[in-house]
């Protein structure tokens, strides 16, 4: 099988999530909008998301094409992909279980998303400056650890796992694990210091997966986008309140 992964091509965003399985697993996939030639690129994705003909449209990217198959939404994609790949669990209460904290992980991107965003998505940041910084006052201080505090009790509640988050082996939720991890660093490192030392099992989780080979190559090249102000994880030092 060979995946199209259709996401916007300037950022790592909810769409980094399935290229991390893709590319652990090793899979023969294609980041479309990120092509170049005719017929090719951003234009090749806006006209999947504008063909009404199979009567399932993806409301937004990362939608993914699996054969005749496409499906949205980042869970829903590693729901899919999760055993086609080897990275769950077979039994099915271990797949409902991964998808149960990939839904938990949607809802801590979204939180996140809104600390530079908190009013609208349409506006700029700026626009929203002071709302934001208001909200990223609550998130730092209430939201940020509640998460990892939940994450961190998952973790460790898997004890014969060998440091993964469910299972004795590496599944997506571990890879979710890192790039929550790494996002979370570079947009705010400073309350990450400070929480850093209460939560040692996910920072050794970030270490463990980036060190995997196919991570670990996929980070060293090109195809591995560079955080940045227009992506979900944005550094703006007023926000990381300590």
């Amino acid at each position: 099988m060979r995946y199209e992964l259709y996401y916007w091509p300037g950022i790592q965003g909810r769409g980094e999530f399935v290229r991390l399985a893709l590319e652990e697993a090793g899979a023969d996939y294609v980041d479309v909008a990120r092509l170049s030639g005719r017929g090719k690129g951003l234009p090749a994705m806006m006209r999947l998301l504008e063909n009404t003909e199979h009567g399932r449209l993806p409301f937004a990217p990362p939608f993914l094409r699996a054969g005749e198959l496409i499906m949205a939404q980042t869970a829903n994609i590693l729901l899919y992909l999760g055993p086609r790949l080897g990275l769950v669990p077979r039994a099915e209460a271990s797949r409902l279980w991964a998808h149960q904290l990939q839904l938990t992980v949607t809802d801590f991107l979204a939180e996140i998303h809104d600390v530079h965003h908190p009013i609208a998505g349409s506006l700029y940041y700026h626009q929203q400056k002071r709302e934001a910084q208001r909200r990223a006052r609550h998130f730092n201080a209430e939201r940020l650890p509640k998460f990892l505090h939940y994450f961190e009790r998952v973790l460790a509640g898997n004890a014969n796992g060998r440091g993964y988050m469910l299972g004795r082996t590496v599944s997506y939720i571990d890879l979710s694990m890192f790039q929550l991890m790494a996002g979370l660093h570079y947009a705010f490192p400073a309350s990450m210091k400070r929480f850093g030392r209460k939560y040692p099992g996910l920072a050794r989780l970030h270490d463990k997966v980036a060190a995997r080979p196919n991570i670990a190559a996929y980070l060293a090249s090109r195809r591995r986008l560079p955080f940045n102000e227009d992506d979900l994880f944005r550094h703006y030092p007023e926000l990381d309140i300590q």
